[in-house]
């Protein structure tokens, strides 16, 4: 896209509901106290999007149980391609979950910090936590986790026999 083409577009109002309520209100002249409804109405915006997001791995495990279940209880190339997805998905959630809330967080504290939405990061690392356990669920079930004391005989110890002892 050229410059010319960038400046012909410039001035052009934004679409609807896209413009932040603090911009809107500042460019209309209004009071300070307005100026601070509006900043507050943005924030409690953001804090809804933001609990929108820390639940959103949950809202999700209802159909991958139901993917899960379709895939059937063999150990087959596409039941392993699901496993591993379910049990891929909340590392690298958890792993990038400061950049996922930097967009929500307040306009007062540095968007990366730990501190920023603790609340909202502590149900999403919860949320991510039942992703996890769905998916380790699923490999016991499908006899991929060493449960049994079968799974353990490489290294079990065996003692002397009792007839060997008096010698």
């Amino acid at each position: 896209m050229s410059v010319l083409e960038v400046s012909k577009w410039r001035h052009l109002p934004p679409p609807p509901g896209f413009a932040s309520a603090v911009t809107s209100v500042q460019s209309k002249g209004a009071s300070n106290k307005q100026i601070a409804a509006a900043n507050s109405s943005y924030e409690e915006m953001k804090q809804s999007r933001a609990w929108d997001l820390a639940i959103s791995p949950a809202k999700s495990l209802p159909m991958q149980a139901f993917m899960l279940y379709m895939s059937g209880g063999g150990v087959q190339i596409f039941s392993m391609g699901i496993v591993f997805m379910l049990l891929s998905s909340p590392f690298k959630n958890v792993a990038a979950i400061n950049s996922a809330f930097a967009p929500l967080a307040p306009a007062t504290s540095s968007p990366k910090a730990f501190s920023t939405l603790p609340l909202q990061k502590v149900a999403y690392l919860l949320c991510n936590l039942l992703t996890l356990a769905l998916g380790l669920w699923k490999c016991r079930s499908m006899g991929l986790l060493p449960t049994g004391t079968g799974d353990w005989l490489a290294f079990e110890t065996r003692g002397q026999p009792p007839e060997m002892l008096l010698i």
